[in-house]
């Protein structure tokens, strides 16, 4: 029963976010003279015919992947207590190099794709790693450095795209690296959609997908089920306390950024792999603050991020539909931008309900009498409030503020 009530209000953060981010998105829509029940139709329109269904349904699931896996690389450094704000620049830079050097070798298919992904996830960690190297060693907030970073990470991108890497001929209106050969495209996933007697698609489903879950399944077992996942979650809970139980907080911090930097360094490989097979001008951007908002509603949990993502993918693909019936594609950003607003006050009300609710199940296994007023504080989540409401307080040992759960 306990169990149960704790997974009702771990679900009820998001299910209020969403449904606040509805109605405040309902208020604007019919302030702007339209319709917001016509709006919701023509949102979640997916076609007539069967091949227009599947079409919609492959366009969200493509949309969904490259959103995973920046909510995984986000809720990786989230769950050590560490702000990763520079997941952006990190799979932006990790995938212009990616592109260079697969257009530069010429291996096997199956190796030439494992050195595209592992060149990727290299130069994301290390990326990532210069956060954590900067907070350890000089003190430096995670949150300013990967801010910082992303706009040396975008600005060494576009020179590296421009100059030593570029592969599109001089006055281009679109520049581009030089494309990848053929043996270091991932393949589609149609054939399966086929196997199901599935309607064909006209977008070729990304095979991607396969790795983005094999990621997932692979940062779920590591964090909940490993020395080290026990180790990262125990430091950011209290990294004093972690520290006097024999673990390095300090390497436990470059460790995890490591981890979420080679992580990001995945995100604009679906694209890259299967569809644009080159990085360019018009590849595709903000990935990773979206992965921010993934991660709050998802609330770092691996199958929640998965839901987060396939939510903000259907948004996004509703953005066209929306224009073809005269309402602006603007509603779309509304409601994402809600629902990030909306997940934190949310999830601070959870928190407390939960907090409520532990004291209670306190006081009637000891026979005392409940705290009429709680221990949670009365004001409202200021910035000392972590990322999945938890309390944050500061250190010794890393010198900056740690996450700790109230």
């Amino acid at each position: 029963m306990n169990r149960l009530r704790s997974t009702g209000l771990a679900l009820l953060g998001p299910a209020l976010a969403v449904l606040v981010a509805l109605v405040i998105s309902a208020v604007v829509i019919a302030l702007i003279g339209e319709n917001p029940l016509r709006a919701l139709q023509v949102m979640t329109d997916l076609g007539d015919a069967p091949s227009q269904q599947v079409q919609s349904i492959v366009v969200i699931l493509n949309r969904a992947v490259p959103l995973f896996l920046a909510g995984l690389a986000v809720s990786v450094a989230f769950r050590m207590g560490l702000f990763n704000i520079g997941v952006e620049g990190q799979y932006r830079i990790a995938t212009v190099v990616a592109a260079a050097v697969g257009a530069a070798v010429a291996l096997p298919g199956p190796l030439h794709v494992l050195l595209v992904i592992v060149v990727a996830m290299a130069v994301g960690a290390l990326w990532a790693g210069i956060v954590g190297v900067l907070k350890v060693t000089r003190g430096v907030s995670e949150v300013i450095s990967s801010i910082m970073l992303n706009f040396i990470a975008l600005g060494l991108a576009s020179y590296l795209l421009t100059g030593p890497f570029r592969g599109s001929p001089e006055g281009a209106s679109i520049i581009t690296t030089t494309p990848l050969p053929e043996s270091a495209w991932l393949p589609g996933l149609n054939g399966v959609l086929g196997a199901f007697g599935l309607a064909e698609p006209r977008t070729e489903l990304f095979g991607f997908l396969i790795v983005a879950v094999v990621v997932g399944i692979a940062i779920a077992v590591l964090i909940q089920r490993t020395r080290f996942g026990f180790d990262l979650r125990a430091t950011g809970i209290s990294a004093s306390a972690a520290t006097a139980s024999g673990v390095d907080a300090r390497r436990m911090v470059v460790t995890t950024m490591l981890l979420s930097g080679a992580v990001a360094g995945l995100i604009g490989l679906p694209d890259l792999l299967g569809d644009a097979r080159a990085f360019g001008t018009e590849f595709t951007a903000g990935l990773g603050f979206l992965g921010i908002a993934v991660a709050l509603l998802g609330r770092n949990n691996v199958l929640g991020i998965a839901l987060a993502a396939l939510l903000f993918a259907f948004l996004d693909r509703a953005a066209l539909p929306l224009q073809f019936a005269d309402i602006p594609a603007s509603v779309v950003t509304i409601i994402q931008g809600t629902i990030v607003l909306a997940v934190v006050i949310a999830n601070e009300i959870a928190r407390r309900l939960a907090l409520r609710s532990a004291e209670r199940s306190g006081a009637e296994a000891t026979g005392a009498p409940p705290d009429p007023g709680g221990s949670a504080d009365p004001g409202g989540p200021g910035p000392g409030t972590g990322p999945d409401g938890g309390h944050r307080v500061r250190t010794g040992v890393t010198g900056s503020s740690e996450e700790a759960r109230a």
